[in-house]
């Protein structure tokens, strides 16, 4: 029930007592009406910022019917998760886990994300919207200042996808879950239609290796380690002399230094065993020094720049047309298209990979000498001689 009270006719009060009530009354020294309320057992008044009293009389009776005063004891209703809370939560609980260089893009992709979604969103409101938008952002360069390809866009929405999956079965501290589930589950991720998955040739290899010494010592190692090995060149680069046992002609590759954190031991061929020989005869090393220091500084592992470079120089020197996204990772698909013949489980031991399906989709490739074989093993079948 709505009343004026008597002492002060210009005190307007709505609602009941202790459930909606408010009161509305005018600033004494500016004559503007303010709008009081109590809010946890606390006064809270705002100005409404005019001076018609029969409108601030309509707006008590409009804020009481809509208003019902929180119970003081009761506690107030928690913040809604932001997906900046949600980011630094899962950087400081999970990335932690994983290797150094995935530690990194971590950090590097959640500020990608919150640059283009907004770190006060809520991940819980998240759609199809919010992921064309970061997919056109990125890939423009609107972001970095740089365009880049699908395949890394997907890679930060993985990340997401990762951070958001984990929300589903982290707790809040009160017994619930941080999400429900992931709004974004099932979105399609952005793929090249047509990617470039350039492989090195046998030739193209031996050319590579004879002009080696004449760009750096150390180089020719690097190009034997990672064919015969099949690892990515970021763990072959960081390698130190204590994961390196020439005896039983085994290395061990550490988690920080591997792309998906995985510690695994894998047999050395002779080839690799005799050029890491020769290595450590040029360049002296024990424990955990690195097999492939820096030229300027031997404490810290040859740089991926620089490798990068050295590749490039190599093709120069050896006569080899540049061909776009032939480089150190061309050496790994070498090594699993040489051994497309292995039983996959063991290929991926070997080189390291997790899954099977990356391996046939991405790098495996059927050269035109094998598909011949196939066929003439096939018409053999047939005819049975």
């Amino acid at each position: 029930m709505a009343r004026t009270k008597k002492k002060d006719p210009q005190s307007y009060s709505a609602g009941e007592k202790g459930r909606n009530r408010v009161r509305v009354f005018p600033d004494p020294k500016t004559g503007i009406h303010q709008i009081e309320w109590r809010e946890h057992g606390k006064r809270r008044t705002k100005s409404l910022k005019h001076r018609d009293w029969d409108k601030a009389k309509a707006q008590a009776d409009d804020f009481a019917a809509n208003y019902v005063e929180p119970d003081p004891e009761a506690e107030a209703e928690p913040e809604p998760l932001t997906l900046g809370q949600l980011f630094e939560m899962y950087l400081e609980e999970v990335t932690p886990t994983k290797s150094t260089g995935v530690q990194k893009f971590d950090r590097a992709a959640a500020k990608r994300l919150l640059q283009s979604l907004g770190s006060e969103a809520l991940p819980s409101r998240l759609t199809r919207t919010e992921w064309d938008l970061f997919i056109r952002q990125r890939s423009s360069g609107k972001i970095t200042g740089h365009k880049v390809g699908p395949r890394t866009v997907a890679r930060d929405l993985k990340f997401l996808h990762a951070v958001l999956n984990w929300a589903t079965l982290s707790t809040d501290g009160d017994g619930g879950l941080l999400m429900d589930r992931n709004p974004l589950r099932g979105l399609p991720m952005p793929a090249e239609r047509n990617p470039k998955r350039p492989m090195v040739s046998d030739a193209e290899y031996q050319a590579l290796l004879d002009v080696a010494d004449e760009i750096d010592p150390m180089l020719r190692t690097l190009f034997i380690v990672a064919s015969e090995t099949g690892h990515r060149i970021g763990a072959v680069r960081q390698l130190r002399w204590s994961d390196v046992d020439l005896r039983a002609k085994s290395i061990r590759w550490r988690a920080e230094c591997d792309k998906l954190g995985h510690e695994h031991v894998t047999p050395l061929t002779e080839a690799a065993r005799n050029a890491l020989e020769a290595r450590r005869r040029d360049a002296p090393g024990i424990g955990n020094s690195y097999v492939f220091g820096a030229p300027q500084d031997p404490s810290k592992p040859v740089s991926r720049h620089l490798v990068r470079d050295w590749w490039r120089k190599a093709e120069e020197l050896a006569g080899l047309e540049r061909i776009e996204g032939r480089g150190w990772h061309s050496l790994r698909r070498k090594f699993a298209s040489d051994l497309m013949e292995m039983p996959l489980k063991v290929l991926c031991q070997l080189g390291g990979w997790n899954g099977t399906d990356t391996v046939v989709e991405c790098y495996q490739h059927a050269d035109q000498e094998r598909l011949r074989e196939a066929l003439a093993a096939r018409r053999k079948g047939r005819t049975g001689s």
